[in-house]
């Protein structure tokens, strides 16, 4: 990911910070957490799992741009309203 320029914004978790200070020196230096970064991408994770549970947009039936658009316009609507 380093290489393509993607920046890192989960959380490390337990055991692969106990692996990096068993290898001490070379363990590498630690990704950096951004939480308000981290904090952003998971509202959009989140909203896109709820966008999955419309059938259509997550099976993409639809073959033409405008109708997706509108689609995804309805089952947005539909989850604000909830």
């Amino acid at each position: 990911m380093r290489d393509r320029g993607i920046r890192f914004v989960s959380p490390a978790c337990e055991d692969q910070i106990a692996l990096r200070a068993g290898k001490g020196s070379r363990g590498g230096r630690p990704p950096v957490l951004d939480a308000e970064t981290y904090r952003r991408r998971n509202a959009v994770e989140r909203c896109f799992n709820r966008l999955k549970q419309f059938r259509d947009l997550a099976t993409r039936y639809a073959k033409r741009a405008a109708c997706d658009h509108a689609e995804l316009t309805i089952a947005a609507i539909i989850l604000w309203l909830r």
